[in-house]
């Protein structure tokens, strides 16, 4: 089983890519090393990235089918889509922000353990809603990596949970 931890920095190694910080742990790049020494598993990581900011960014632009094209056709993933779907129709501006704290892999599942901020707004000038959590999302596969389950506090299915209802008048006397 392979391991692998981002430090509190996760801003920056985000910006440096996953590539970097991978060849660093590989042993590769600029990290005093001529290659990566196990270049698969290099491989597999960038690919497990893509497929995390592939959904991430499906999901901020409202793309329902990009969305769908991460995910494993499994009854576990079913309510995931329609929530998203849900989201999708209820909110026109989605900002998400994912840090991701530990990957582990055992054969071909791969399990992401992940933080997350957002803001969903229904319209440019509405108040935004706003809110965060951490949950794990299992991917499967080894050359093509698909979401298989997810859990946790997932940003996935907001509108579900924090779609504020319009205050109601104050009544007489109040």
């Amino acid at each position: 089983m392979l391991k692998m931890k981002r430090s509190n920095h996760a801003a920056t190694l985000r910006a440096a890519g996953w590539g970097m910080v991978i060849l660093c742990l590989l042993g590769a790049g600029g990290c005093g090393s001529k290659g990566p020494v196990y270049a698969e598993d290099h491989q597999r990581f960038l690919r497990i990235d893509t497929a995390i900011e592939a959904l991430r960014r499906a999901y901020v632009e409202r793309d329902l089918d990009g969305f769908r094209d991460q995910l494993l056709p499994t009854d576990k993933v079913d309510r995931l889509e329609r929530d998203v779907a849900l989201d999708l129709q209820t909110f026109k501006h989605i900002s998400l922000d994912i840090t991701v704290e530990r990957i582990m892999i055992d054969k071909d599942l791969i399990e992401v353990y992940m933080h997350w901020q957002g803001q969903w707004r229904r319209e440019a000038d509405d108040a935004p809603i706003r809110d965060r959590g951490h949950g794990r999302l299992q991917f499967v596969g080894t050359q093509t990596v698909l979401l298989e389950s997810a859990d946790g506090t997932l940003p996935f299915g907001i509108s579900g949970r924090s779609v504020p209802q319009p205050a109601s008048p104050p009544g007489p006397g109040g």
